[in-house]
């Protein structure tokens, strides 16, 4: 069984916020969001640390701690 290594949907939905609102305030695709919500692909540290900035969160509450352990 694959593990998601981000938890990006999940912290999301929990501060009601949209992948079209992400990647509005990244200037990034939709598409790549999408591929990042969905865990196919991942952002580069860099861009999870403003990811957690805009959510008001911690980088590690955007991560898995499961995959860590």
């Amino acid at each position: 069984m694959e593990t998601d290594i981000n938890r990006l949907k999940v912290v999301l939905a929990e501060k009601k916020k949209t992948n079209k609102w992400l990647c509005e305030h990244l200037n990034v695709n939709p598409s790549t969001v999408s591929k990042w919500c969905t865990n196919s692909s991942q952002p580069d540290l860099p861009t999870l640390v403003k990811i957690a900035r805009l959510l008001e969160v911690n980088v590690d509450d955007l991560i898995n701690s499961k995959v860590i352990d």
